[in-house]
C-alpha cells in the first residue's frame, strides 16, 4: 500500500512538471523562438493579414504618389516589421507589382517577407534591394563582406528591446545588470529577485534573427549561462516591444520595466527607457537602381514615418 501511494505521488509530479512544462512552451517559448530558422521559412504570423492592396488588412492604409520609374525596387525584412514595409508598398507600388499565391509571395513579387537573416542575405546576394530589419549580426556583416557588398544602414524608425515573463510571474521590474546576471547563470532562481521559488527559465533565440543579435548586443560581451533546472520552473525571453504587443496575442505574458522605467512609446521617444533601438532601410551601395535612394528618402517623409508611428513604432523623426 505505502509503495502504491508512492508511485502515485512521483506520478502526479511528474504530471504537474509536465503540465507546466507544456503551459511554458506555449505561453513563451514557441512564441519567441519561431521568428527566423535555417530551414525555409515558416512565419508565426499570417502574412495574409499584413498582405497591401487587400481590404482586410491589418496595415496603415495611406495612399500617396512617388515617381518611380523602371526597376521597381525589391522590399524585404523582418517578421516583425512587416507591416510597416508592407505598407510602404501599399502606399508607393503598383498593386500589380505584389504576388501573392495564397501562403507566400511569389519569387517576381517586388515585396517579400523572408525575415531578418534571409532579408540580410539577399541584400548581400543581389535578390533584395532594401531590407527593413534591426542591426545586423556579426555573421551577417561578415557574409556581406566575404561577397563584397557595402551594407549601408538609413535609420527609418525606432522601438524597445524589452524582456518578458508569464504574466503569473509577481516580478514587474528588473535592473539590466540583474537581466544580464541572470543569462550569465548568477541568478538561478526567482526568489533571488523577489519573485516565487522557482527555477529560473532563461529563453533565447536563434542565431541569425534580430531580437538575438540585439540580445548579444545588449549582453556585452558577458557568456550566457543556461540553467538546466529552468525547464521546471518560470520563463525569461526577449524580443521587439511591438511584436510583442501589437502582432501577437499575447495573453500569459507579461513586459518587464528596466532599471524603473516601462517601454511605452513615451519612454522610447525620450530615450528613458534603456534599450532603445533603431531599424534601418538597409541597401547595397552598390546597387545603382536610382529608385532605391527616392523610396528610403520617402520612407522618411511625413507619410513614410506617419506609417512608422501608426502601425505601433516610434518615428525616427
Amino acid at each position: 500500500m505505502k509503495l502504491a501511494k508512492q508511485i502515485i505521488i512521483l506520478a502526479a509530479l511528474a504530471g504537474l512538471f509536465a503540465a507546466a512544462d507544456i503551459y511554458i512552451y506555449f505561453t513563451c517559448t514557441k512564441r519567441l523562438m519561431t521568428e527566423d530558422g535555417t530551414e525555409p521559412r515558416t512565419s508565426s504570423i499570417e502574412v495574409s493579414d499584413y498582405l497591401p492592396f487587400d481590404e482586410n488588412t491589418n496595415i496603415v492604409n495611406i495612399k500617396d504618389t512617388l515617381p518611380l520609374t523602371g526597376e521597381l525596387p525589391v522590399i524585404d525584412g523582418a517578421e516583425g516589421l512587416y507591416p510597416v514595409y508592407s505598407a510602404f508598398v501599399n502606399a508607393v507600388y503598383p498593386e500589380a507589382s505584389v504576388e501573392f499565391d495564397g501562403r507566400d509571395f511569389t519569387p517576381e513579387s517586388k515585396l517579400q517577407m523572408r525575415n531578418t537573416l534571409k532579408a540580410y542575405k539577399g541584400v548581400a546576394d543581389g535578390n533584395a534591394d532594401i531590407a527593413v530589419c534591426a542591426a545586423p549580426s556579426a555573421e551577417q556583416l561578415s557574409y556581406a563582406e566575404e561577397v563584397g557588398a557595402e551594407l549601408e544602414f538609413v535609420p527609418i524608425g525606432r522601438d524597445a528591446f524589452v524582456f518578458m515573463v508569464t504574466d503569473s510571474n509577481p516580478v514587474d521590474n528588473l535592473t539590466a545588470n540583474e537581466i544580464r546576471e541572470i543569462y550569465s547563470g548568477k541568478y538561478k532562481n526567482w526568489s533571488e529577485l523577489g519573485g516565487e521559488k522557482l527555477p529560473i527559465n532563461p529563453l533565447q533565440r536563434l542565431a541569425g534573427s534580430g531580437s538575438q543579435s540585439a540580445f548579444l548586443k545588449f549582453m556585452n560581451g558577458a557568456e550566457t549561462v543556461p540553467n538546466y533546472s529552468g525547464w521546471r520552473g518560470s520563463p525569461i525571453g526577449f524580443s521587439f516591444r511591438y511584436y510583442v504587443t501589437g502582432m501577437r496575442e499575447n495573453d500569459g505574458v507579461k513586459i518587464l520595466s528596466l532599471n524603473g522605467v516601462y517601454p511605452d512609446k513615451e519612454s522610447i521617444s525620450k530615450g528613458e527607457y534603456p534599450i532603445c533601438v533603431d531599424f534601418y532601410a538597409v541597401y547595397d551601395k552598390r546597387n545603382t537602381n536610382p529608385n532605391i535612394p527616392t523610396l528610403i528618402n520617402w520612407f522618411l517623409s511625413e507619410n513614410g514615418q506617419r506609417i512608422v508611428e501608426e502601425t505601433g513604432y516610434v518615428p525616427i523623426k
